[in-house]
């Protein structure tokens, strides 16, 4: 028995009829119209007996309309519009109009549809009020009327079936249902009365419309960057948002509201307790699924989540953000993904986040429950908040990783950024999880302006702990340093000891190796070193240290960060510094030939040399590009040691512009290896 089945029969004795929840399923509206709750027109006049007026042909202008609402792009066979702006459509009758026609078209979404709750719209072109959308005449030849139409600011979002009614004998006759005159309506960040209205056009353009962008990864320090294929604009990804909104089993009426469809896509993007689009996994084995690192971009999860119901395997966080913003930019919501370094992940709850360390200075796993990602992803929307005071609009915060629970549900947001700058805590969503993960970032430093000081203090009176207790100054401090290093090579460390007394100091020092997850959970150890080092005073003395290549191989798994903890103790003084080293991977090569013309053939080859002297098995590649092509795989069984190998595709533009291709190579024993490139389409 389906979900929707069995609410329905809950919903019996509740509500008069079951609440509206899906906007795919095939609709009868005969009962909606059975009802008569459109009125016909009276006191008018009708058109001669014989010559009653019929609809031969309704044409919805998508020619027109798309360029005007920016929604051409879409590669979808139905009108795409943005609500609170116009649109028209040209209705051919049998005859010219008279004076006493009357006719009205209708757009309906969901089912049980009701003009209250803004399901049923009636769109009226004369003195005779209709329904909140507003309609009038603005062309007429002969048979053929072009109407134009404006929906409201809130209108509801999502797919919509039209007819034109037309009042003949004192009823109305619809056209028949046909599915080429559906009608999507999205938000519309062009709208100024529109709740994701965004003022700036060159942000408009890179928050709505652009269909690729780089999701930052890697530590501080040791910044990289990963190419995202959005591809909100691709065949099937509009109704595969729709149908994730009627897995949320979301209400249609509710469907009009920024807030609610972002909470919501916020918890349907993770399946850990609604059964949404992805699965999340941070350990090394992904047999069940494909790993996180072997995605290219949203579109073939979205499409394989609308077309199975069952979520997809596997994902991490530049996962989950990379399509939540394919969602929202779907549905016309301005978003961006967003990089937080040195991510605090505050498991207890007490807005703060505590790191125990032992006597030596080595994390103390068991008793630690809080973490410090080296890098979080996650998802900013630009709306107005007037659930909030004055200010507190704009960008806010929205993350579809599952962390922690919301409202009962794993999702967060949307935390106006505002807020959180200024440390206030006490409005909704989530504000306080979100301070506890950026406020990390100068709580560690211990660097604070005055301007920070104020905000910790606001954050305090609502409920964040801080420890105001002040670290005696120390004589001694440490420095770690360390060259960027590729995969497969030697790790050098430098390690500057400063003694800052009138004496010499003799440092007695531990050092701590292991390789981690991104999350900085400890993934297996590597080594422990101690020594002594004696430091003259007012002096800096450097330690060289090697790690051989030969003894982090074997233990990274899929993973590329070693960590490095050093801890230095003399005369009562302890301190301990960190350094995260990201390995780098080798790139793939992408070179493209043909005209980058709309429609003309093209080609593009991908390249890679294996450096390593080890063979790489079961190797995975996969390349797409917005626009140019559909999600492609090329399956190689070894690639052996300082073996190349190229793949050739074709593929066809389809949209004009600056496009992008990209391309992931991915296997057990290599992952994060990437390439990509820019190609500029001529019409």
């Amino acid at each position: 028995m389906s979900n929707q089945t069995t609410e329905s029969k809950n919903d019996l004795g509740r509500y008069n009829k079951p609440v509206p929840r899906s906007n795919l399923e095939d609709i009868d509206d005969s009962e909606t119209f059975a009802e008569d709750v459109i009125p016909p027109p009276t006191g008018r006049g009708y058109a001669p007996a014989g010559d009653s007026l019929s609809v031969q042909n309704v044409d919805m202008c998508q020619q027109i309309n798309e360029p005007n609402h920016y929604t051409a792009s879409y590669d979808i066979q139905n009108l795409v519009v943005r609500r609170g702006q116009e649109f028209v459509i040209r209705v051919t009758f049998n005859r010219p109009l008279a004076q006493d026609d009357d006719f009205q078209v209708e757009f309906l979404i969901g089912s049980n549809p009701s003009p209250n709750k803004g399901s049923l719209v009636v769109v009226t072109f004369g003195a005779r009020h209709g329904g909140p959308w507003s309609g009038q005449i603005l062309e007429q030849q002969g048979e053929s009327v072009m109407l134009g139409i404006t929906p409201t600011p809130n209108a509801i979002v999502g797919k919509y079936r039209t007819y034109v009614a037309i009042e003949v004998g004192g009823s109305m006759q619809r056209t028949s249902r046909d599915t080429s005159t559906d009608l999507y309506v999205l938000f519309n960040a062009w709208c100024p009365e529109d709740t994701v209205f965004l003022p700036n056009e060159a942000e408009r353009q890179e928050y709505v419309l652009n269909d690729y962008g780089m999701i930052y990864q890697g530590s501080v320090g040791s910044v990289s960057h990963r190419d995202w294929v959005y591809g909100q604009f691709e065949r099937g990804i509009l109704d595969a948002c729709i149908y994730i909104m009627d897995a949320s089993r979301i209400p249609i009426y509710d469907r009009g509201s920024v807030i609610k469809m972002v909470r919501m896509g916020s918890a349907m993007i993770n399946s850990q307790d609604d059964r949404g689009v992805l699965v999340g996994n941070w350990s090394d084995d992904y047999s069940m699924g494909r790993s996180p690192t072997s995605w290219t971009g949203s579109v073939k999860i979205l499409l394989q989540y609308a077309n199975t119901g069952v979520p997809v395997c596997f994902a991490q966080c530049w996962v989950f953000a990379g399509v939540l913003n394919t969602f929202l930019r779907a549905i016309g919501i301005p978003s961006r993904v967003i990089t937080n370094f040195s991510s605090a992940h505050d498991n207890t709850g007490n807005l703060k986040t505590d790191l125990i360390c032992k006597p030596d200075g080595s994390p103390d796993e068991r008793h630690t429950r809080d973490s410090i990602w080296n890098y979080h992803c996650w998802n900013e929307v630009f709306i107005s908040r007037n659930d909030l005071p004055p200010g507190l609009g704009g960008w806010q915060v929205v993350d579809a990783t599952p962390q922690e629970t919301s409202d009962g549900h794993y999702r967060c947001g949307p935390a106006s950024v505002a807020a959180i700058k200024e440390g206030l805590l006490c409005h909704p969503h989530d504000a306080g999880f979100v301070f506890a993960e950026v406020s990390f970032n100068f709580s560690f430093s211990g660097k604070r302006t005055s301007e920070d000081n104020r905000t910790m203090a606001r954050a305090e009176e609502y409920g964040c702990m801080r420890d105001h207790s002040e670290l005696p100054e120390s004589q001694l401090s440490i420095i770690m340093n360390a060259p960027q290093v590729l995969l497969g090579q030697d790790v050098n460390l430098q390690v500057d000891f400063h003694n800052q007394s009138e004496y010499p100091m003799t440092v007695q020092t531990h050092l701590a190796a292991s390789v981690i997850f991104y999350t900085g959970v400890r993934a297996s150890h590597l080594k422990d070193l101690t020594f002594n080092i004696t430091v003259p005073p007012h002096e800096i003395k450097s330690e060289m240290l090697k790690f051989p290549a030969q003894e982090y191989l074997p233990h990274l798994g899929s993973q590329q960060c070693l960590h490095f903890t050093v801890t230095g103790t003399a005369d009562d003084q302890s301190v301990t510094t960190i350094k995260v080293v990201e390995l780098q991977t080798p790139m793939l090569t992408l070179t493209v030939s043909g005209q980058p013309q709309v429609q003309r053939e093209m080609f593009v080859t991908v390249s890679f040399t294996n450096p390593f002297n080890f063979p790489l098995q079961e190797v995975n590649l996969s390349m797409e590009g917005s626009g140019l092509m559909s999600d492609r795989t090329h399956y190689y069984s070894v690639i052996d040691a300082q073996a190349s190998i190229t793949w050739t595709e074709s593929f066809t533009p389809r949209l004009e512009g600056q496009r992008c291709l990209v391309a992931v190579l991915d296997c057990k024993n290599l992952r994060q290896v990437r390439g990509s490139t820019h190609i500029l389409i001529t019409p």
